[in-house]
């Protein structure tokens, strides 16, 4: 890749004229009327399209260039990467799958100096570009395999961090650890003679505890989630830790509530409370039920659940700070449509369904309601059987 031919004036002035405009009819329309290559401005304008949420400063930034969409798909959101470089410092880190380099460059904020490592060869081009142009003369970069570079080096590092791929040679998702690349749990030694702490991002979708069962020496997982949605696993050890019992923490980058940390074996220990919906129902955050603390929560917070499966929980108390959403039940309510129309005459209700007989989406095609609107339908199980509550969101 020629990076001098898209550092031209009129690259840029082309990409920042037309960042609002589809890309698809920019190249129809532009074809052989300009002086640089449109198939890769028109990929700058997409990319940044897509990534405007995700990477909003880096997608405003045009002497930043974008890769294939798979590799910005796959990649932190600045604001994940951000959390991740939070109490993170030191003299220097290795990133041995820097990939389009937005947790390295967050996480490098600490250190005095970094090292990228990535092997796909334009990925690599692209990130040293982007990398040096955000903070010259600070990185080191290595365009090859990271645990390669590991072994040969001996230089020790504050900070090892790995963002193992998780797909398969048949683009199949990956979720075991070792099933990954690189394989981190057969590394897991060599990471440990080369640094004081190893981060290692995995899969939402991993269990916690196959996680243990792969790297037993883990000391902590945090469950990382933006808007209720479980968007990261962290695995975390720390050489000055050694030894520590295992914690999991979980928290909500834009809730505002407070974070969940708790000891696997406390889970174990607590014990939960049942009884028929009260004035208040409380679903936890998903990363809590992604942490399976589903008697903890409970007795943390002084509630008690519907049915052991539903992992709703109720109380007829309304407390703030409950790391979770919180709904005040109107009434329950049969699930019949001629009592939902005479209740909801605009057709709308946000469904929700939680150990039910059927799903949302079936519910919602039952009893003839689109989703919107203030009022919530939470359909879940009791001890009593199957009901359907009539709600408003209180938290």
């Amino acid at each position: 890749m020629r990076f001098s031919e898209f550092n031209t004036a009129e690259f840029h002035q082309f990409v920042q004229n037309h960042l609002e405009e589809d890309p698809a009819l920019l190249l129809f329309k532009y074809q052989g009327k300009v002086g640089f290559d449109l198939k890769m401005a028109v990929q700058q304008i997409a990319a940044r399209q897509k990534a405007a949420k995700k990477l909003p400063s880096w997608s405003k930034n045009l002497d930043l260039l974008f890769p294939a969409s798979i590799s910005v798909e796959q990649s932190s959101s600045e604001q994940t990467a951000s959390f991740k470089s939070e109490e993170q410092s030191g003299n220097c880190l290795i990133d041995l799958t820097g990939g389009f380099g937005v947790d390295f460059f967050h996480l490098s904020q600490g250190f005095e100096k970094g090292i990228y490592c990535e092997e796909q060869s334009e990925l690599f081009e692209i990130a040293r570009h982007n990398l040096s142009t955000l903070h010259p003369d600070k990185f080191e970069f290595i365009n090859g395999d990271g645990l390669d570079f590991l072994r040969k080096t001996e230089l020790q590092f504050d900070l090892v961090y790995a963002d193992p791929a998780r797909r398969g040679s048949g683009n199949q998702k990956l979720y075991k650890l070792q099933d990954c690349e690189p394989n981190v749990v057969d590394a897991w030694a060599l990471l440990r003679s080369k640094s004081k702490k190893i981060l290692v991002k995995v899969s939402p979708m991993l269990d916690l505890t196959q996680a243990w069962n792969e790297l037993p020496e883990v000391q902590k997982i945090t469950v990382v989630s933006v808007r209720n949605e479980v968007k990261e696993l962290l695995l975390h050890w720390e050489k000055a830790q050694e030894g520590v019992p295992r914690m999991i923490s979980v928290i909500d980058l834009e809730s505002g509530l407070p974070t969940f940390e708790f000891a696997p074996s406390a889970e174990e220990q607590a014990h939960s409370k049942f009884t028929e919906a009260g004035k208040y129902l409380i679903e936890p955050l998903a990363g809590i039920l992604k942490a399976g603390a589903f008697n903890l929560f409970g007795e943390r917070f002084g509630l008690k659940k519907l049915a052991t499966n539903s992992h709703l929980y109720t109380s007829d108390a309304f407390s703030t700070g409950i790391p979770g959403r919180i709904f005040e039940v109107l009434q329950e309510i049969a699930p019949k449509k001629q009592v939902i129309n005479s209740l909801f005459p605009s057709g709308k209700a946000n469904v929700i369904c939680r150990n039910y007989s059927t799903g949302a989406e079936e519910l919602k095609k039952k009893l003839g309601v689109k989703d919107g609107g203030k009022d919530f339908l939470i359909g879940t199980k009791t001890a009593s059987g199957y009901k359907v509550y009539w709600c408003t969101r209180t938290q």
